[in-house]
C-alpha cells in the first residue's frame, strides 16, 4: 500500500484552528504547499472544515483539517463551533493559528483549554510575522509568514517531532507465523461494493502477507470445498461478520474462526469493550433504542449491514420492539440519553482517537459500546468461539 493510498483511519489528524481572519487557512496552504482553503479577507470564509490526506515531510501521511473560526457569531456560527469541537475528538496535534499582530483572545484561550482537556499535543502558532514586530515566544509557540514562508520549515519539524508515539497494534499478523494459511471468507453480494473489496479486508490481507503467512480468498458458499481443497487445516478462518453464522456452521470446532470485525476492534483498541457490551443485547426490553453507528458513509445498499440485517437480527434474538437508529460518517450523537446500547462499525474509516472519544463518550453516559462483529457473534451464540485467538478474552464469555 502506498502512502498516497493510506486509509484515513491510519493517517496522523493534524487540526488547525484558530479565531476567524488569524490567518489559519493560509497557514494551511503554506504547510501543504496546496490551495486547499479559500482565503479571503472577508471573515469566516471557512464555513465547514476542509480536509486533505496527504504526505507532509517529514512526518509521512497525514490528514490536514483546516476548521471554521472558533469565534464564529450567530446561529450558523454556533454550527460552525460544534463542528470545530467535534473535530478535536479525532485530532492527534493540534495547530492554533492565532493573529501575531494581537494578544491572544478569549476564543484562543478556550481552545486551549480544550486541547490539554482532551489530552491533545499542540502548538500555538503566531501569524503574520512579516506584518509585526517579533514577539518573544514559549516553548510550544512559533511564529511564521504564510506569506514569506518564514518559521514553515519550523513548523513541519515541529509537527513530525510531536506525532504520537502509538503502539503498534496489528490486525492479524502478530497471531501468525511464516508459512500459516489462513481462509478469508468474503461475500459478494448486492451490498458489496462493485469491483473492490471493503477496507477491512484489504487491510487484513496486508497483515497475513506481512507476517509471511499465506491468504486464501473465498466465498462463504465455496468454503466447505476450499477447506476440503486444503492439504491441512488452515491456521484459521476470517469471516465477514454478515455470514458468521453459515461460516460457523462449516468450519470445524477445531480450527479458530474470529471475523474482520472483531479484528478491527482489536486493532482500534476497543474489543475488550465491545465484549462487555455485547452482553447488553440480552437485556434490552420493548421500547429502548438502539444507535447502530458507521464511521463512513456509503451509499446504503439493498441487504445493508447496518441498516437492514442488524436491525432484523437484533429484533428476531431479542423478540423485542426496539427503536433503531441509525448514524453515520462523522454525526455519531453529542447527546447519548436515551440510549440503551450503541453497536459501531469495526471503525476502519476512523483513527484510533475518535473511535476512543466515541467509546468513551458512551461509557461515561452509562451506554454499553459494542461493534458489528462482536454483536452478531453474541446473537449467533459463537462468541466464545469467535474470541478462541484471545484466550483470555474468550474466558469472559464463560462456557
Amino acid at each position: 500500500m502506498s502512502l498516497n493510498d493510506t486509509p484515513s483511519g491510519e493517517r496522523v489528524h493534524i487540526g488547525f484552528f484558530g479565531r476567524r481572519n488569524a490567518g489559519k487557512s493560509s497557514l494551511v496552504n503554506a504547510v501543504t504547499g496546496q490551495e486547499l482553503s479559500v482565503v479571503s479577507d472577508v471573515k469566516g470564509t471557512t464555513t465547514d472544515p476542509v480536509y486533505k490526506a496527504m504526505e507532509l515531510l517529514p512526518l509521512g501521511p497525514v490528514e490536514i483539517i483546516d476548521t471554521p473560526g472558533f469565534d464564529d457569531e450567530g446561529a450558523l456560527g454556533e454550527l460552525r463551533v460544534k463542528k470545530t469541537r467535534q473535530i478535536l475528538a479525532k485530532t492527534d496535534i493540534a495547530v492554533l493559528a492565532a493573529d501575531g499582530s494581537a494578544p491572544l483572545g478569549e476564543a484562543d484561550r478556550q481552545l486551549i483549554a480544550l486541547f490539554k482537556e482532551k489530552g491533545i499535543p499542540f502548538l500555538t502558532v503566531y501569524t503574520k510575522s512579516d506584518l509585526h514586530e517579533p514577539r518573544s515566544l514559549g516553548e510550544n509557540e512559533l511564529s511564521v509568514s504564510s506569506e514569506t514562508g518564514e518559521g514553515i520549515h519550523e513548523l513541519k519539524e515541529r509537527l513530525a517531532a510531536m506525532a504520537p508515539a502509538h503502539e503498534e497494534r496489528r490486525i492479524v499478523g502478530d497471531l501468525l507465523s511464516p508459512g500459516d494459511v489462513v481462509v478469508l471468507v468474503t461475500p459478494i453480494d448486492g451490498s458489496a461494493p462493485k469491483g473492490r473489496m471493503i477496507l477491512p479486508q484489504q487491510q487484513t490481507l496486508r497483515d497475513v502477507l506481512d507476517a509471511d503467512a499465506m491468504a486464501l480468498f473465498t466465498k462463504e458458499h465455496q468454503l466447505a470445498q476450499t477447506l476440503a481443497a486444503l492439504a491441512a487445516p488452515p491456521k484459521m478462518v476470517i469471516t465477514d461478520s454478515q455470514a458468521f453464522r453459515l461460516v460457523s456452521q462449516i468450519v470445524p470446532e477445531s480450527v479458530p474462526l474470529t471475523s474482520f470485525s472483531i479484528l478491527m476492534a482489536r486493532h482500534k483498541g476497543f474489543l475488550e469493550t465491545a465484549v462487555r457490551g455485547a452482553a447488553a443485547i440480552s437485556s434490552l426490553k420493548d421500547g429502548d433504542t438502539v444507535l447502530i453507528s458507521e464511521g463512513c458513509t456509503h451509499h446504503r445498499q439493498c441487504g445493508d449491514i447496518g441498516s437492514v440485517k442488524l436491525p432484523a437480527l437484533l429484533k428476531k434474538t431479542t423478540g423485542k420492539a426496539l427503536d433503531i437508529q441509525l448514524s453515520s460518517g462523522r454525526d455519531f450523537p453529542e447527546d447519548l440519553s436515551g440510549i440503551s446500547l450503541v453497536i459501531h462499525c469495526g471503525g476502519c474509516m476512523l483513527n484510533a482517537r475518535e473511535v476512543g472519544s466515541r467509546m468513551e463518550r458512551s461509557l461515561a453516559a452509562g451506554v454499553p459500546f459494542t461493534n458489528y462483529g462482536t454483536a452478531i457473534a453474541a446473537m449467533n451464540g459463537i462468541l466464545r468461539r469467535s474470541l478462541s485467538i484471545f484466550p483470555d478474552l474468550a474466558k469472559e464469555i464463560g462456557p
